[in-house]
C-alpha cells in the first residue's frame, strides 16, 4: 500500500516565542513533503496580517505549497477579494475558504454568526466569487458530524454540496474520533453526488481538556474509551503523547484500510506527534525515497 498524502495546517504566532515554536516545527515537518501546508487566521477573523506575514516567509523558506485561510467574516466583500488578489500576486494558488466563527466565538462559543452587510454571507459565496476567477485551487470545511449550527447532517450535506457546485474541489473535514461517523458521511456525500475530494482532519492530542474545549465549539464528540485513556494522566505528559500517538495512528490506519490515502493535521504548531504518526503512516519513507528519486533525476540530466 502507498503511503498517503499529508498536509499540515499552522496558526500565526503572537510573540517571538511563538515563532520560534513554529519555525521549529515547520522544519521538522517540511521533509515529509506536505501536499500543502495551510495557515489559518483566527477563528473571527482576526490576525489577517500575521497571517499574510507567515504566508510570504513560509513560501520562502520552505518552497511548500502554502494555502492561507479565507473567511467571510468582518470584511467586506471588496477587502476579501483585495486579499485574495494580493495572495495571487505573491504566488499562492490554493485557498482554504471557510465562512468563519463569529466575533467572540472564543469566549461564548453561542455567539451567533451574522454575515457583514457589505460581504459574503457563507463560503459557497466566497468560493463562486474566487473559482470565476479560476485562480486558486480551493479547499473548504466538511462537517462529518454536522456543525453544530446546522439542523443536521442531511443540511451539512447539501451545504458541502452547494459549495462543490460553487467550485471547491477539496473538502479537510473538521477533527473526529467516530470513524463509523465519517464513513457513513462519506457514503452520504457520494448518494448525494457531492463531487469534490474529502480528506479527514486529524487532530492530535496534546491535552484532554483542551481537545474538550475544542470539541464543544465545533461540535465533535469525544467518545468515553477515549476519555477514559487519559484518565489520571494529568502530570504524566509522557504517556500522554504515546497514548495521543497510539490514539492518531489507529485511527488513521482504519481510515487507510476503507481508502482512505489522503490526511491534514491540526498541528497547533507542534511537530512531535504529527511526525510521529506521519512516519508509522510511511509518509516519512516516502518522502525520503522521492528525495532520492529527484536528486538520481537531476544527476542524470546533468550527465546529459
Amino acid at each position: 500500500m502507498l503511503a498517503p498524502a499529508v498536509s499540515f495546517e499552522f496558526f500565526p504566532p503572537a510573540d517571538e516565542a511563538g515563532s520560534r515554536e513554529l519555525v521549529a516545527c515547520v522544519e521538522r515537518l517540511a521533509p515529509l513533503g506536505p501536499r500543502l501546508v495551510s495557515v489559518t487566521h483566527g477563528a473571527d477573523g482576526s490576525s489577517r496580517t500575521r497571517t499574510s506575514s507567515w504566508v510570504a516567509r513560509l513560501q520562502t523558506a520552505t518552497g511548500l505549497e502554502v494555502a492561507p485561510h479565507l473567511t467571510c467574516v468582518g470584511a467586506t466583500r471588496e477587502q476579501v477579494l483585495a486579499l485574495a488578489c494580493e495572495y495571487r500576486r505573491s504566488g499562492v494558488r490554493h485557498l482554504v475558504v471557510l465562512r468563519g466563527d463569529p466575533p467572540g466565538f472564543r469566549a461564548s462559543p453561542t455567539s451567533r454568526y451574522q454575515p457583514h452587510p457589505e460581504g459574503f454571507a457563507y463560503a459557497s459565496d466566497l468560493v463562486g466569487s474566487l473559482s470565476r476567477s479560476g485562480d486558486f485551487e480551493i479547499s473548504v470545511a466538511a462537517y462529518p458530524e454536522g456543525h453544530p449550527e446546522c439542523p443536521g447532517i442531511d443540511a451539512d450535506i447539501a451545504n458541502l454540496k452547494r459549495k462543490a457546485e460553487a467550485g471547491a474541489t477539496r473538502a479537510i473535514t473538521q477533527f473526529f474520533f467516530d470513524i463509523g461517523a465519517f464513513l457513513r458521511y462519506r457514503d452520504r456525500c457520494a448518494s448525494s453526488r457531492v463531487h469534490l475530494r474529502l480528506v479527514p482532519g486529524i487532530l492530535p492530542i496534546t491535552r484532554l481538556p483542551q481537545l474538550l474545549r475544542f470539541a464543544e465549539r465545533c461540535g465533535a464528540s469525544v467518545p468515553a474509551w477515549l476519555r477514559r485513556r487519559f484518565d489520571g494522566l494529568d502530570d504524566d505528559p509522557d504517556t500522554r503523547r504515546m497514548i495521543a500517538a497510539h490514539v492518531a495512528i489507529e485511527q488513521a490506519q482504519r481510515l487507510r484500510s476503507e481508502g482512505v490515502d489522503e490526511f491534514h493535521f491540526y498541528t497547533l504548531n507542534r511537530a512531535e506527534l504529527t511526525y510521529a504518526i506521519c512516519h508509522a503512516l510511511g509518509a516519512a519513507r516516502a518522502a525520503s525515497e522521492t528525495r532520492v528519486e529527484r536528486a538520481s533525476g537531476a544527476r542524470v540530466a546533468q550527465r546529459a
